[in-house]
């Protein structure tokens, strides 16, 4: 028959307060991702990358997206 010695598991010697809990995680909330408009279309896009509805980035085009557009 297998015994557990208590002793060797992670006990906590106090309590941890609520206060003190909250304040340990109040780094953790989730923040909200930074976007910008795309200075073609006005389309909501992350920064520094190439708008997947007109394909421009910085005024230039990168991806021919009219040849994608015939295809739907």
């Amino acid at each position: 028959m297998m015994t557990l010695n208590i002793q060797l598991f992670a006990v906590p010697f106090r309590k941890v307060s609520k206060t003190r809990k909250r304040m340990r995680r109040a780094h953790n909330a989730m923040d909200l991702p930074g976007v910008t408009k795309c200075s073609n279309c006005g389309e909501v896009i992350k920064p520094h990358r190439v708008c997947p509805k007109c394909g421009n980035y910085k005024g230039k085009e990168i991806v021919n997206t009219t040849k994608e557009e015939n295809e739907d």
